[in-house]
């Protein structure tokens, strides 16, 4: 049997979304990112932060970025977070912050305390709400909330710090702030969202799900493809079309990572169904931008929700006084570090991502990886979007899809004086044979020979950089790596990039044992 909500909530939906789309029709981007400026640096005024830095003084974009230099995670933690952790009162923000997003660092693992207050639950449920609206947009004959919504997410259990002020991943934080009314059209419930474990969750979310007429799914795309293979590997009939599970399912949200590499396998899952994909790029320090278009048109930047957004090049965060761009001065076409000061305390904040837009009337823009996604041990200076793209367009050429990999540097030893790259890439079924592993790994050399200068003048001749190694690994391998490292499921991500020796040793090791059995190819 079927299980239902008390009743189709949609024509309310449709109601508000007439009204949020006008608004957004009308709306001056630039002259809403100053307004914002000025009233969280009025908010914040009396903070120990606001007075250190004058915020009563600040009345334009350019008097908050004289006073206020770039910070990292790092630098607030030390100067403003650390010395009354968890009870930060009036420190960055005014009165006291109730909960803190942890977000482990992709490739480090170091766990962060991200402040989330009051003000920022609320502009997270509000971008939330916007997904909805930009999905009536593009079906105006929706019935999205005659059913359910699954969010595929980590467990939302929150860890009590102190007092009324408890840490938890975004998701859990997000859930225990959903009204009771709203809980009926969401999935799972909270017996089986608060299971920690991995592995246990997927099991009974596939069992359970079954049951309910889901009509929206969102979650981290490679997690999602775990879920959806357990999902199909109940049915006697083995079901592999995700309109044979949800008959009414109308739209899959995903964000978190590049999604290029995931596309045709989506795309596969979708088809003979009416539901659309909308990418959305949400983080632990606030909700940037939701797709208003097609899948890799842009998504649309969030600028009237408690957040201010600056833009510098990667190359000049290390200046003294690099240029700080904002919505006034951008370019299309730039690869930009993003810059955030928010409704939670975060000021002049460096996220960690990368992104370029491709429009500016309305701001749209593509996440391109994260500042510290590069591969550039031997000057070859390559970017996550550049390797990103070749091994899509290497598994295609061979007609494979890559569930996920991960890549860095081998330095020279004593069976090669040349350094060069190593590939882990986890295929799914059917896993390609040797010699499709063989033009794989050729193809993928090509493909960072055309789009990176550098590389393709290491490999000029073989006489810079040794060709690419690809390891290829069974599925399921990253999970079981992911788990090793206590990092299995939710919004943990398998890191694309390692620049940490030691961690990328950790991992082809791991995935050249019995558990992994991968088997390594090298470009001719």
């Amino acid at each position: 049997m079927t299980v239902g909500v008390p009743f189709d909530a949609t024509p309310l939906l449709r109601r508000y979304a007439r009204h949020r789309l006008t608004q957004l029709a009308r709306q001056d981007p630039v002259a809403e990112q100053q307004r914002q400026l000025l009233r969280l640096v009025d908010r914040a005024r009396n903070t120990r932060f606001g007075q250190d830095h004058d915020f009563a003084s600040v009345r334009s974009v350019r008097d908050f970025q004289d006073r206020v230099r770039l910070r990292r995670y790092e630098d607030m933690w030390q100067i403003y977070w650390q010395s009354s952790f968890p009870r930060l009162v009036d420190c960055t923000w005014p009165g006291t912050i109730p909960f803190f997003a942890l977000s482990s660092g992709t490739t480090s693992g170091t766990t962060k305390y991200i402040p989330c207050s009051v003000e920022m639950n609320r502009a997270n449920a509000w971008a939330a709400i916007d997904i909805l609206v930009q999905h009536i947009a593009n079906r105006p004959k929706s019935r999205v909330l005659a059913g359910k919504s699954f969010m595929l997410g980590g467990s939302t259990d929150l860890t009590q710090l102190a007092p009324r002020i408890r840490a938890g991943d975004l998701s859990g934080i997000a859930a225990s702030q959903v009204p009771w009314w709203a809980q009926r059209y969401s999935f799972p419930p909270r017996k089986l969202a608060l299971i920690a474990d991995w592995e246990e969750k997927v099991e009974k979310l596939a069992h359970a799900c079954q049951q309910q007429d889901i009509r929206a799914i969102s979650g981290t795309p490679s997690w999602l493809l775990i879920f959806f293979e357990r999902l199909f590997a109940l049915s006697v009939d083995m079901p592999a079309r995700l309109h044979d599970v949800f008959p009414n399912l109308e739209l899959l949200v995903h964000g978190g990572v590049n999604f290029m590499p995931y596309q045709h396998q989506f795309t596969e899952l979708l088809r003979g169904s009416s539901a659309e994909l909308r990418e959305v790029y949400p983080a632990s320090e606030g909700f940037f931008a939701i797709a208003d278009r097609g899948s890799g048109a842009g998504m649309r930047l969030n600028v009237d929700n408690g957040l201010f957004y600056e833009f510098v090049r990667p190359d000049e965060l290390s200046h003294d006084n690099p240029t700080r761009c904002w919505l006034a001065d951008i370019q299309t076409g730039v690869n930009y570090a993003l810059v955030v000061s928010s409704c939670a305390g975060l000021w002049a904040y460096v996220v960690g991502d990368t992104i370029r837009f491709l429009d500016l009337h309305p701001p749209r823009l593509l996440f391109t990886g994260r500042l510290t996604y590069f591969l550039s041990a031997f000057g070859e200076h390559l970017t996550g979007e550049e390797i990103e793209h070749a091994i899509s367009q290497a598994a295609e050429a061979i007609g494979a899809n890559v569930a996920d990999f991960a890549a860095g540097a081998v330095f020279p030893d004593v069976s090669d004086s040349r350094g060069g790259h190593a590939f882990v890439v986890e295929f799914n079924a059917p896993a390609p044979g040797s010699h499709q592993i063989e033009a794989f790994a050729q193809a993928l050399d090509s493909g960072l020979s055309r789009r990176n200068d550098d590389y393709r003048a290491h490999r000029c001749r073989g006489f810079g950089l040794r060709p690419p190694e690809v390891i290829a690994i069974h599925r399921g391998t990253f999970a079981a790596w992911m788990k090793q490292r206590g990092q299995l499921g939710g919004q943990h991500k398998v890191p694309r990039i390692i620049n940490d020796q030691a961690l990328f040793e950790d991992l082809r090791q791991f995935a050249t044992t019995p558990a992994g059995k991968g088997s390594a190819a090298r470009a001719p």
